[in-house]
This record gives structure tokens, C-alpha cells and sequence, in this order.
């Protein structure tokens, strides 16, 4: 898609052309790690609870990158907006080897370290030794989930949010027939238990990266043909680094404000571990529409902040709320009907079902709040004014819930169901503030 098209076609017909391909790949993205989840139940429940904590060390670890590719995605569509072709494609190559650089430098620490760190978000010794043969492989191929996520920023900043949407789905049926094959082993390959889900994830990752790199390299974005284009350059790195920072530290706090909520929900023991894992999977699964929205709202602004069409910027942030709180609606009508249903057919056991979807039930509640940070947090980085974002995330992700968390299990002794109660309470107060913050901004621009 090109630059003309995005600034000049109807907003909801392109809100729709972007939202659709990416709620649709990020629905396969999640059911692929609904598969991830159903073979670690069939091994055990243990095992159940060893993918849920080490999964969620894991987002942290990638809630490093989503700054970074976000914010590539704006100064691309600025620069491809405004029709500057050449500089686009330099900050493109530039921003990329940053974020491989910073890719490899995490996996390997976080795989120098795994053990410490899971003991340190509360990994119990029941699960410790499961949960570690899984993360250290997924942490040895963390420079190609970095490469992925680079290579699709520079796509969605030209429009094209269907080539990741397809890796997204290849990967979900290749993952179907590889767990199975490295987890329990077939002739040449060993049976490596939840280390098998872990080396499949880790495959079709590098699968991917081949095929998204040959869908960039036709964009004209990224060439091989000189060098000097990927060589550091802090003309590039520093408005790179400055508009990847707050959603960078934003994302961050959300990967931290996990480990916070697990480290909360080990005080109720494994089996809430495991209904916790199970459920925020179902959860996420119900929030992809509204991020394929958000990835749509983040594109459309950027390119039309970029053209100067600063009345088809703050349109896009209505048309994108609309659609958000549509889907949101309707991902909340679903669930409550089918929750307990669902977290049944990944663990068999009664109380890991009720803990499951008691945190279901709850949360379905907050999804207009999620969508509304989602938008704004896209319009946000789209026009370049991506402080409050750090601001908003510090109370939503760590100040607010660790209160709340430390009152509701520790000193008020509640149960399971009022810690998400109060995290509801969180996401809406701050969900209002972002949103009276963001069309302020958006009427100054």
C-alpha cells in the first residue's frame, strides 16, 4: 500500500483493510500459544505452571523490543507519508541492526541467568527445573523473535499488515505437527518433554524471519547493496531512541506488572498459576481485534501526521474507538458464555478450572478499557508525543495494582477473584486519563 492510499482513502475502509489482516494474525499468534498450552497440560499439570511462569519472564524480556519497533513504525510512516522514500529506507536499516543488537545482548543474558530470575518471580521447586529446560531455549533464539518483530514494523509502516499475518498462521499449524514431534520424539528426533514446545517456537520463529525479510526487501526498504546503511548512526538512533523510549519503558512495566500479578498469585499455589496461565491466554485471545486496531491506528496516523492531514488524524482516533469498543463487546458476550468450557479443555482438574475462569469473568469487564489504551497509546506514538505513555503505564502496571495486590492478599487475606476486581478498578481510572490526555494533544497538533 502506498503512501497516496493511506492519506487519501476513506478511514474506516482503511482501518478495516489494516485492522482485519492483523486481528487475524494475532488471533493465530495466540491460538498458536493455546496450542503451546494444551500439550504442556497433556504432560502434566506441573508442566501446566512451568510454561505460564517462564512465558511470562519471556514477555518481559520482550516487552524490550515492542518500544523500539513501534516507534520504527512511526519515523518510517512519517518519512513515507511525506513520500521521502530513501530516508525512510535508512531509518529502516539503521533502527533493525539496533534492534537485533539489542535482541542478542537479552537472549544471552537472560540465558545466563534464567534460574536466578524465575526463582526471583516465585517459580516453585516443583515446576523450577520444567520451567527452566523451556526458557533457556526459547532465550537462545530471542535475536530471531527481535528480527521478526523489526522486519514487521518496517511492513506496517508501508500499509502491509498481511505478510506477518500470514507467518502468524503458518506458525499455528506447524506448530500443531511439531510440538507433538519434539516433545515426545519420532526416529531421529529425541523426545525433549516441555523443552520440545520451546525448540518448535524456536524453528518456525527462524522459518519466519526468512520469509519476512524477503517481503521487506520488496517494500525497497531494505536493500543489501551497501553496508554503510546498517552501520551505527546516532543521527538516526536518537529520535529512534527518543520515540521508543516511553512505549518501550511502557511495554516493559506491562511484561513487569505480570511478573507482579504471578508473583501475587503463587501465594494461592500451583494450580492458580496454572488456571491464571490458562486464562490470561483466553483473555489475550479476545484482545487481538482490538491490537489489530491499534497496529491500523498507529499506521494511518503516522502516515497522515506525516502529510500534514492533522483532520484525518484525530478522525482516526474516533473511527478506531468505535470499531475497538465493537469488538470488545462482543469478545465480552462470547467469553462470558464460553469461559469455563474453554479453560476445561486445557486442564481437567476442578479447582484449576473454577480459578481460571474466575479471573475470565472478571476480566472480560475491562476490554473497553484495554481497547482505549490500546488506540490511544497508538495515536500517541503516531504523532510523536509518546511521554504521558510512560506516565499512565508507571500507575496502571506498577504503582497501582502493587498496592492493590499488597492489600488484597496480604493484609485483607481476599481471595482469588478480588485481585482482578481491583485491577479493573486501575485500567478504567487510567484508561479516562489517558483518553482526556490524548484528544487534548490531538487538538494542539
Amino acid at each position: 500500500m502506498d503512501a497516496i492510499t493511506l492519506t487519501t482513502k476513506p478511514i474506516p475502509q482503511l482501518i478495516r483493510q489494516l485492522a482485519i489482516p492483523a486481528s487475524l494474525g494475532m488471533v493465530f499468534n495466540t491460538l498458536y500459544n493455546v496450542v503451546d498450552t494444551y500439550y504442556a497440560g497433556l504432560i502434566s499439570t506441573s508442566a501446566l505452571a512451568a510454561l505460564s511462569s517462564s512465558s511470562f519472564l519471556f514477555f518481559f524480556i520482550i516487552g524490550l523490543c515492542y518500544g523500539g519497533t513501534t516507534a520504527l513504525t512511526a519515523l518510517i510512516g512519517h518519512a513515507y507519508g511525506k513520500n521521502h522514500i530513501v530516508y525512510a529506507g535508512l531509518i529502516a536499516k539503521k533502527g533493525m541492526g539496533l534492534i537485533l543488537i539489542l535482541g542478542t545482548s537479552l537472549g544471552l543474558l537472560g540465558y545466563l541467568y534464567a534460574s536466578e530470575l524465575l526463582i526471583l518471580i516465585g517459580s516453585e521447586p516443583t515446576y523450577h527445573n520444567l520451567a527452566l529446560s523451556y526458557i533457556q531455549i526459547i532465550l537462545a533464539g530471542t535475536v530471531l523473535f527481535f528480527a521478526n518483530f523489526a522486519l514487521n514494523s518496517v511492513l506496517v509502516a508501508t500499509g502491509d499488515t498481511k505478510s506477518y499475518r500470514n507467518t502468524l498462521i503458518f506458525g499455528f499449524f506447524a506448530n500443531i505437527l511439531l510440538n507433538p514431534l519434539f516433545i515426545y520424539g519420532w526416529g531421529i528426533f529425541p523426545a525433549m518433554g516441555i523443552g520440545g514446545i520451546a525448540f518448535s517456537t524456536v524453528l518456525i520463529q527462524a522459518i519466519n524471519a526468512g520469509y519476512l525479510l524477503y517481503k521487506s526487501m520488496q517494500t525497497g526498504l531494505i536493500r543489501f547493496t551497501c553496508k554503510a546503511h546498517f552501520y551505527p548512526d546516532w543521527r538516526i538512533y536518537k529520535p529512534l531512541i527518543t520515540q521508543a523510549a516511553p512505549p518501550g519503558l511502557n511495554m516493559l512495566m506491562i511484561s513487569f506488572g505480570s511478573l507482579i500479578a504471578l508473583h501475587f498469585v503463587t501465594y494461592y499455589g500451583y494450580k492458580a498459576v496454572a488456571g491464571y496461565g490458562i486464562g490470561y491466554r483466553v483473555e489475550q485471545l479476545m484482545l487481538l481485534p482490538a491490537l489489530g486496531i491499534s497496529s491500523a491506528t498507529l499506521s494511518l496516523v503516522s502516515n497522515n501526521m506525516g502529510a500534514g492531514k492533522k483532520e484525518r488524524v484525530r478522525a482516526i482516533l474516533k473511527d478506531a474507538l468505535k470499531y475497538g469498543y465493537s469488538l470488545a463487546l462482543g469478545g465480552m458476550l462470547f467469553l462470558l458464555i464460553t469461559s469455563t468450557w474453554i479453560v476445561a479443555q486445557f486442564d481437567h482438574d476442578t479447582e484449576v478450572i473454577a480459578l481460571g475462569s474466575t479471573y475470565i469473568h472478571v476480566m472480560l469487564f475491562m476490554f473497553c478499557g484495554y481497547v482505549t489504551h490500546f488506540v490511544c497509546v497508538a495515536a500517541l506514538q503516531g504523532i510523536k508525543k509518546p511521554a504521558m505513555i510512560f506516565y499512565v503505564g508507571f500507575f496502571r502496571q506498577l504503582l497501582a495494582p502493587t498496592i492493590a495486590y499488597t492489600l488484597i492478599v496480604y493484609y485483607f487475606e481476599l481471595s482469588f477473584m478480588w485481585m482482578w476486581i481491583g485491577l479493573g478498578i486501575i485500567v478504567y481510572s487510567s484508561a479516562l486519563a489517558l483518553l482526556w490526555y490524548t484528544i487534548g494533544k490531538l487538538k494542539t497538533i
